[in-house]
Formats: structure tokens, C-alpha cells, sequence
């Protein structure tokens, strides 16, 4: 059998496509090399919670339940998820391992561990997290020293005793740095300087003031788009920027290097910790994607919109495929539903 569309990828945005094609006629499966649905929330650290309230953490079609203005956790998200999958009946098929990408003349192959696919287009749904990144010079730190990259952190229970280093001004940073400040002596080193923002204004999210200001949706074309593509992330929050000021997180500029197990920052200070935790985030893997014309120089997507140069092949996830919202719970349905009207368009 060749189907219509083989979506890759069951997250978020593989569940979406996957929503707006269950509308059509169009035959389609969604493979993923999770154990289960919404594996990638669940296995983050046990603290996470979004910095987007409930009211701007849903899919389009099903509300996630619950207080709107509360903040869910990465559990709920799970669940929701695959919740999803279940109330639109959505093709899933788990544990499958995609292995190559191939083009031929009227048709993909999709190579995976469970055999091979035709389809006639393919969505790559794999989303932003796909292979942790973290700087080669950890690999000179001894034994003496436990080091983890965030998406291995669970919670303080897998550190050794003693002070604590992490690396990275991200909002994931920020909250495990808070977290560890409870227990120990905790360091945060970060490579630019840290904006914090509330995450509530007159009663209202944030993000409910960005998106009536158009910056939530702002395209990447635009110059307020581009202007906040090319910033870090704020810190949503400030209860960082309280243990900052009170001493019980120690802001350090960026890690540069390790000699002896001592870490060095670009001041040329240097610490001794027990623990380093790196959320320094994640670098792309479409090494198997065998098709000319599709990555650039950096293994990055050639992308306009999530559409390539290769009929039928698209892109759904990616950063600021569009806007800012392009990778989020709420952004990504935009992109969902401009590819899937291309998608009928050429069929």
C-alpha cells in the first residue's frame, strides 16, 4: 500500500498534521520511535512546567483541561497528547525507528526497522529535541564530578553531594537552576546577558498580551520577528532573578573550559562542583534523510514555510519555521494548517 502522507514524528506537531488530515480523504500514517505518546514530555525533569498558561497550551480541536490561567506540567502535557491521538483516532504506529528517506520518480521510501513505506508525500515532524548538545571539552571532566544534559535530569536525587553547575540561560536552565537552589549551592552560567519578563500583566498571561500585539505571531519575515529571533529567550518569571539578587543562585558568564575539573568561565573565574548539569539544548539529526536539495551547509532544512524544493516533502516543528510560535503547543497549528491546504491544493 502506498498512502498519502507518512508523517514522521507523533509529537505535537506530527499529531496536528495528523489532525488536519483525519478531516480529508487523504490515506496517512504517523511513525514515531517512542514507546508512547507524549514520551518526550514525560521523560523531561520532574519540575518542568510550561511557561505558557493552558489557555495558550493546546492543539487545535480539544481544549487541555483544567483552570486556563494555571501553568501545566510536562506530565499533563503527556497525557494530553496522547489523549489527542485517542479522541481523533489517529494512525500511530510506536516503537518504529526511520532509517532512510529515499525519492524516487513518482514516490518516498521511508526505510524503518518495521520495513519499508511508499507514500506519495511525507511531513518530517520530528521536532526541536532531537540529539542533546553538549560541549566537547566535557568530556575532560573526571569521574569525580557527575555531569548530565538536562533532558537526563529527573531531580536533585541523581546528584552526588555538593555544589551544583548549570550551564545555560534557557527557560529550562532557569527552572532547575531554582530548583537546586533549595538544596545546595548552585552556580548558572550563561553566554549572554539574562532578560527577564513577568509571566502574568494585569491579571493577564503574557502571552495573551503577545498575541494581541502581534508579537506571538509575528512572522520571521517581519522586523519584529527578526528582532526577536536573533535575542535569547526571556526568562518568563523572576524568582531567577530574586535568587540572583539574594545570593542563593551565583551568576557566572559563559563556560569556556575545565582544567582538573575546575571550571572555567570566560571572566577567567573558576569553580569547583560536584555536579554539572548542561541545558545547553540540542542539535538536529537528518543524517537519514538521503535526498539531494533538502539540508544546507549546516544540515539545516531548505525550507519556505515548511515546503521544500522536493515535491511532496515538508517540514512541521521546526524554530521559527514561521513565527515564534512555529515549535509551541499553540504557534504550530498555523503551519499545520498552511501546509495541509498546500497538500490538498497539489493533490
Amino acid at each position: 500500500m502506498k498512502y498519502d502522507v507518512i508523517i514522521i514524528g507523533a509529537g505535537q506537531a506530527g499529531l496536528l498534521m495528523g489532525y488536519y488530515l483525519q478531516q480529508t480523504d487523504l490515506s496517512f500514517l504517523i511513525l514515531d520511535k517512542g514507546e508512547e505518546i507524549g514520551a518526550v514530555w514525560k521523560n523531561r525533569y520532574d519540575s518542568l512546567k510550561l511557561f505558557t498558561p493552558r489557555s495558550y497550551s493546546s492543539l487545535p480541536g480539544l481544549a487541555l483541561e483544567g483552570n486556563q490561567s494555571v501553568y501545566p506540567t510536562k506530565d499533563e502535557i503527556a497525557k494530553y497528547l496522547s489523549f489527542y491521538a485517542e479522541a481523533f483516532s489517529l494512525p500511530v504506529k510506536l516503537r518504529t525507528i526511520v532509517q532512510g528517506l529515499y525519492k524516487d520518480e513518482d514516490s518516498f521510501r521511508i526505510l524503518t526497522d518495521k520495513g519499508e513505506i511508499l507514500a506519495k508525500n511525507v511531513v518530517i515532524a520530528t521536532g526541536p529535541f532531537q540529539n542533546p548538545f553538549v560541549p566537547e571539552f566535557a568530556k575532560t571532566l573526571s569521574n569525580n564530578v557527575l555531569h548530565l544534559h538536562s533532558s537526563q535530569y529527573k531531580n536533585s536525587k541523581q546528584l552526588r553531594n555538593g555544589p551544583v553547575l548549570v550551564v545555560g540561560g534557557g527557560n529550562s536552565g532557569a527552572q532547575i537552576a531554582v530548583e537546586l537552589s533549595k538544596q545546595r549551592e548552585t552556580y548558572l552560567s550563561v553566554n549572554h546577558k539574562m532578560k527577564f519578563l513577568p509571566q502574568n500583566v494585569m491579571n493577564k498571561s503574557i502571552f495573551w498580551w503577545f498575541d494581541k500585539l502581534g508579537i506571538y505571531t509575528a512572522s520571521v519575515n517581519t522586523k519584529v520577528g527578526q528582532y526577536i529571533k536573533n535575542n535569547p529567550d526571556p526568562i518568563f518569571g523572576f524568582e531567577l532573578k530574586s535568587l540572583i539578587k539574594s545570593g542563593k543562585v551565583i551568576l557566572k558568564p559563559r563556560t569556556i573550559s575545565i582544567q582538573s575539573d575546575n571550571i572555567i568561565f570566560e571572566d577567567n573565574s573558576k569553580v569547583h562542583v560536584n555536579n554539572v548539569i548542561w541545558s545547553t539544548g540540542f542539535v538536529s539529526d537528518y543524517k537519514w534523510i538521503d535526498i539531494a536539495k533538502v539540508l544546507d551547509e549546516k544540515s539545516q532544512p531548505i525550507h519556505q514555510r515548511g515546503i521544500t524544493s522536493i515535491d511532496g516533502l515538508y517540514f512541521l516543528g521546526l524554530p521559527w519555521q514561521y513565527s515564534r510560535g512555529s515549535a509551541l503547543l499553540q504557534g504550530v497549528g498555523v503551519d499545520a494548517e498552511y501546509l495541509i491546504k498546500y497538500i490538498l491544493y497539489k493533490s
